[in-house]
């Protein structure tokens, strides 16, 4: 079993290391043991009558999940693995809530005391291998995007499915696409289990939480470009007087250990405003512990460097 990294940031230590998603399309990360006690009593009516809970890093084929309609039984269920499925229904919620709890928690013998049954998971679908030179170019657009962790299985997936399409003709099925993710993001989770305490990419995350409590619209891994990201952001100002981001290209670049470049500006377009949120920017880096590079001129970007890029993947 791999264990997700608890990291020592204000507020994440307090919750469990779980990912709740609702039938409304809600998501509840980090969560606490009295939050999910809630979401487990409230859903039964429309559009809000189950709970999907994985954990953080997610973990392919590794899930529980309850259904709830008004005046019925709790269908509890969890997933071990490809194989593995079982489920049990319950009358009470309050119970239903410990047991997730146990579950996200990890502890010994959460699930004792329950009569669970297998869950029918019908014929597994035949996958076939792909051939080794389109493995080995899917692989490595995948696995760039794993270094950088922000896209979750389900979106790379999709990157990996369409990856090497060419009009018609498609090399890669949904299935194969899935499989080869589903191994890469393991290997990577296996990997960042060696991480140890607070990353750069965490300490980052840390000052963009700060500006843009500020007033200063902070986004990561914004847009695939900066010109998108630029006609992207304006999207993002009200209420705020300036902001900063980095797109996926600079997320890349920065993956590959060359820095990451910051754009930022003010939304009255001066060049007063630019260089007074450049210096905000440079502030809350450093008071975040990151070192950042920038000579005070407001067209040239705020370079962070040296950085590691250890950016935990959470699904």
């Amino acid at each position: 079993m791999i264990h997700g990294h608890r990291r020592g940031l204000t507020g994440i230590d307090e919750g469990l290391d779980i990912k709740v998603g609702t039938e409304n399309g809600q998501a509840y990360p980090r969560i606490s043991a009295v939050r999910l006690r809630e979401l487990v009593a409230r859903i039964g009516g429309a559009r809000d009558r189950f709970l999907v809970v994985q954990r953080i890093p997610d973990l392919p084929d590794v899930f529980a999940q309850v259904w709830h309609e008004k005046d019925g039984d709790y269908r509890l269920e969890h997933r071990l693995s490809e194989d593995e499925f079982y489920g049990t229904n319950l009358p009470d919620p309050v119970r239903v809530a410990q047991l997730l709890t146990g579950w996200a928690r990890q502890t010994a013998g959460w699930d004792a005391g329950v009569g669970w049954e297998p869950v029918d998971l019908g014929p597994r679908e035949e996958v076939p291998e792909l051939p080794d030179e389109v493995r080995e170019k899917v692989e490595e657009r995948v696995r760039t995007r794993l270094r950088c962790g922000y896209d979750d299985r389900k979106t790379l997936t999709e990157i990996a499915e369409d990856y090497l399409v060419k009009g018609d003709e498609r090399p890669v099925s949904r299935a194969q696409a899935a499989r080869l993710v589903d191994r890469l993001w393991v290997e990577r989770v296996t990997e960042q289990a060696a991480w140890e305490g607070v990353t750069d990419p965490d300490r980052l995350s840390r000052a963009f939480e700060a500006l843009d409590a500020s007033g200063i619209t902070a986004r990561e891994n914004f847009g695939c470009c900066g010109g998108c990201g630029l006609a992207e952001i304006a999207a993002k100002r009200e209420g705020a007087r300036g902001f900063v981001f980095f797109h996926e290209q600079a997320t890349e670049r920065a993956a590959e250990g060359s820095g990451l470049a910051l754009r930022y500006g003010g939304f009255d377009g001066s060049a007063e405003t630019t260089t007074a949120v450049g210096h905000e920017v440079l502030a809350a880096l450093r008071t975040a512990g990151l070192s950042a590079g920038w000579d005070g001129d407001p067209d040239e970007a705020i370079d962070v460097e040296p950085l590691t890029w250890h950016r935990r993947l959470v699904g």
